[in-house]
């Protein structure tokens, strides 16, 4: 189905707020910028601010890209034949390849997570986030495999997964941080993916596979 006008008018206003507020928190630090003046300097109300992004932290972290449902929607979607180890390993190599921005790998990203790291609510949601996603994953898993109630193999499963995942994040912050290009840190990563995959155990590989 197109996308109608009143859908795309909506999408490019909070694309036009968001790139506003990251302009706005990147040259002055995010914790010295109100919502009044992101709605000012993007020429809309402070309601219409709130209508698209209830705090102030969803304008650098939108629920869509940064989801607590983030890895448990990846194993729920997986094709049949797939574990969900399979699935996310690769989601994360698709994403990589794609340099896609919920992982960091645009161009000027730098600049962002210097002003990311500085705020003291934003990494304290993110670090809120990687727990969520995690616990969220093993409640998916549990679900899927009809564990029975305090079975730790979920759970265990489940951190492995989270773990990789913060491991990305973290090895392309660090190198961002570094000054390195999206391009070679994405070459990287992908190394990276590939080394913790030859660590995991054919029995973490082969946990909750899809039925056909």
């Amino acid at each position: 189905m197109s996308e109608g006008l009143r859908e795309r008018k909506k999408r490019q206003t909070r694309q036009r707020i968001s790139g506003v507020a990251s302009g706005l928190f990147v040259a002055r630090g995010f914790d010295n910028v109100t919502i009044a003046e992101v709605a000012a300097a993007a020429e809309v109300s402070v309601n219409t601010v709130y209508n698209y992004f209830q705090a102030k932290e969803d304008l650098v972290l939108p629920p869509e890209e940064a989801s607590p449902q983030r890895l448990a929607d990846i194993v729920r979607g997986r094709r049949a034949g797939q574990s969900a180890a399979d699935a996310v390993l690769a989601r994360l190599r698709q994403e990589v390849r794609g340099r896609e921005r919920r992982l960091g790998l645009s161009e000027g990203f730098g600049r962002v997570l210097e002003m990311m790291r500085a705020a003291p609510t934003l990494t304290a949601r993110l670090e809120r986030l990687a727990h969520q996603m995690t616990a969220e994953l093993a409640d998916q898993l549990v679900l899927e495999t009809g564990a029975a109630p305090g079975d730790p193999l979920p759970r265990a499963v489940a951190w492995q997964l989270g773990s990789l995942h913060s491991m990305v994040l973290s090895e392309i912050g660090r190198r961002t941080a570094a000054g390195e290009r999206p391009g070679v840190i994405a070459a990287k990563v992908l190394e990276l993916i590939d080394a913790a995959e030859e660590l995991m155990g054919k029995r973490l590989l082969g946990y909750a596979v899809r039925e056909e």
